[in-house]
């Protein structure tokens, strides 16, 4: 009576042991982070031979083996449920002397993949940026929640204060939590604004961290008369190419070729 409605709706009941029935729910959440990392790999090696990322996507996404799910390259996974899933089994392969080295990879790959923009902005401005300001579109891990936890976000606003930047930072929903989270530990560094085009007003450049669906389609001529520099960090790749060449923005994103506006 307790599965009913499950069924009902069409789920289907697998019965099982307990301890197999655990290794199952982290074995999916796992898989999926493992699809993710590889597709950030990928990317990695796109950007180095010219290819795009967004069209091997959508060439073995059409393999009804591989499907499309799972497949998006940016700057990696966080939330409550991949990070701690995929620490688990390693954690449990070790202790039962089965090394998970593939999930090991897709962690290493992970956090490698968090910190991606960050050599990409160092190599525009220098190491240094000190007196440099950049508005950060998205704190949350994904769009439509407030959840910060693993953010990518977080990495990229760690890393751009720590090198003298000034933040102006924009969440729909997420900058309360992040307000939390930090405290007072970047004091006048970062600067939560209550719209997105505010996080632009005399920013340096625009990063993208989560692909909230209010970034999909912005003002790029709005856009232009804000930021000093018609210049874009994108994590998620919320923005077609041709797009950015036809609207004059110099365009960093992952696994594609650089736009030079």
């Amino acid at each position: 009576e307790l599965y009913r409605p499950f069924l009902l709706s069409g789920n289907p009941l697998l019965v099982m042991d307990a301890r197999s029935a655990e290794i199952t729910k982290y074995a999916a959440n796992a898989m999926l982070a493992l699809r993710i990392s590889f597709m950030n790999d990928i990317a990695t090696l796109c950007e180095k031979c010219g290819a795009d990322v967004d069209r091997v996507r959508l060439g073995i996404g059409i393999d009804s083996r591989i499907g499309r799910r799972f497949l998006f390259a940016g700057t990696g996974y966080g939330g409550s449920c991949f990070p701690k899933d995929v620490q688990a089994l390693i954690v449990t392969g070790a202790e039962y002397g089965a090394p998970q080295s593939i999930l090991e990879a897709t962690e290493a790959v992970n956090y490698r993949q968090k910190q991606t923009l960050i050599p990409r902005i160092e190599a525009h401005f220098g190491k240094d940026l000190t007196g440099k300001t950049f508005g950060l579109w998205g704190l949350a891990f994904k769009p439509n929640t407030d959840d910060i936890r693993e953010a990518p976000a977080l990495v990229i606003l760690d890393e751009l204060i720590a090198r003298g930047a000034k933040v102006l930072a924009y969440d729909p929903e997420a900058a309360a939590a992040v307000a939390r989270y930090v405290g007072d530990k970047y004091g006048d560094k970062l600067t939560f604004v209550e719209r997105h085009y505010q996080a632009c007003d005399g920013a340096d450049a625009l990063v993208i961290a989560t692909e909230w669906p209010k970034f999909r389609e912005p003002d790029f001529n709005y856009l232009k008369e804000l930021l000093k520099n018609n210049l874009i960090f994108d994590g998620r790749n919320v923005y077609e190419l041709e797009t950015m060449r036809r609207e004059g923005f110099t365009y960093h994103s992952i696994g594609r070729p650089v736009v030079n506006g």
